[in-house]
């Protein structure tokens, strides 16, 4: 039995266990602690496959934001054996805080490419996410385009977004940057403000909704989010949102669609290393790797295994090949641009 309650106020955050009967982040033999920006239906299918398959019992915290800090608050102290984030900006931002370790394994190194690790291994990249533009079906004829475009006045007010600052962004920016340089970038974050058709707001799925409610005719967003709106039971409205539009991959004519990615962090004092690193051996495995094609409908990152029949429905495309180190090391420079031009504020300032 799973079950869950409230954190301390503030922290926003989920205590979960897969089993026994009380919360406290235990440091036996046969656990693992996790700390999650990872939303809990998006890990815990694969979690309890991990503990079924080896009784290793999983204590996990949920929470959006504040566990890079709260496990470097903890120090050695920290019962943390593993983080899972979303992004690579948390994952950059973990080694810098100081609170990873180099992950050591050949099942690693044999499983994800070079190119979803970090230096020395201390990050792991497990799901990839392509950055793509959802367009309206009714609206939108052509069937490609490229980031660039987005800046182009045919586009005013027919685009919808979420937060510039959001970490999906602020790397998307930052992977701008690294191409056209800042002059040409800021002045293309410009151009896509204009374009706006509101301030942004909501998450991925609401830009979709706008789409399909006529308040603009392309959104920005990740490729996962269309899985989840047109397999989602619990939102079957979801669906019909996303019906509504097609997926377009940016540059994937030349230089590439901007891919992100989800991934584990190996926590530098990890009480239980062992279990911590078996955690993430199995989420790099065929098994864990297929079960995040087909439970959350992201592209795996090892290779050889294949994205679900939903994912592969919505065609190939050229992945932009620049590392995720440089995206990390740029992300600063987009954050202060993206408040320069006021993103946020909407088309009208």
């Amino acid at each position: 039995m799973r079950w869950t309650f409230a954190c301390a106020a503030g922290a926003a955050a989920l205590f979960v266990t897969s089993a026994g009967h009380t919360p406290v982040l235990a440091e036996a033999p046969g656990e693992v602690n996790v700390y999650s920006y990872r939303q809990p239906y998006l890990i815990e299918p694969l979690l309890d496959k991990f503990s079924e398959e080896t009784g290793i019992k999983t204590n996990v915290i949920f929470a959006s934001k504040g566990l890079i800090e709260r496990i470097r608050a903890e120090g050695r102290n920290s019962p943390a054996d593993v983080l899972l984030t979303t992004d690579i900006g948390r994952l950059s931002q973990a080694v810098a805080s100081g609170i990873a370790q180099p992950v050591e394994s050949e099942i690693i190194d044999d499983s994800i490419p070079a190119s979803f690790r970090g230096d020395d291994d201390e990050w792991i990249g497990l799901t990839g996410r392509a950055r793509v533009v959802y367009a309206s079906k009714d609206r939108v004829e052509q069937d490609d385009i490229t980031y660039e475009e987005l800046a182009d006045p045919k586009w005013r007010g027919k685009i919808c977004s979420r937060s510039g600052q959001h970490p999906y962004n602020v790397a998307l920016v930052a992977s701008i940057l690294a191409h056209l340089g800042p002059e040409k970038t800021e002045a293309w974050l410009r151009g896509v403000k204009a374009n706006l058709a509101r301030k942004p707001a909501g998450n991925d799925r609401l830009q979709v909704k706008g789409v399909y409610a006529g308040e603009c005719d392309l959104a920005i967003g990740n490729t996962y989010y269309m899985g989840k709106m047109l397999t989602d039971e619990k939102h079957p409205e979801q669906k019909e949102w996303a019906e509504s539009v097609k997926i377009l991959f940016p540059n994937t004519n030349d230089r590439g669609t901007h891919m992100n990615v989800s991934g584990a962090v190996l926590a530098k004092n990890a009480p239980n290393k062992d279990n911590g690193l078996k955690l993430i051996e199995f989420l790099a495995s065929d098994e864990g790797q297929n079960m995040y094609a087909e439970v959350n409908h992201e592209y795996p990152t090892k290779d050889g295994v294949d994205s679900s029949d939903l994912v592969e429905s919505w065609g190939t495309f050229k992945v932009d090949p620049i590392s995720l180190d440089e995206i990390a090391g740029l992300r600063k420079a987009a954050s202060e641009m993206i408040d320069k031009v006021g993103f946020n504020d909407g088309p009208s300032s």
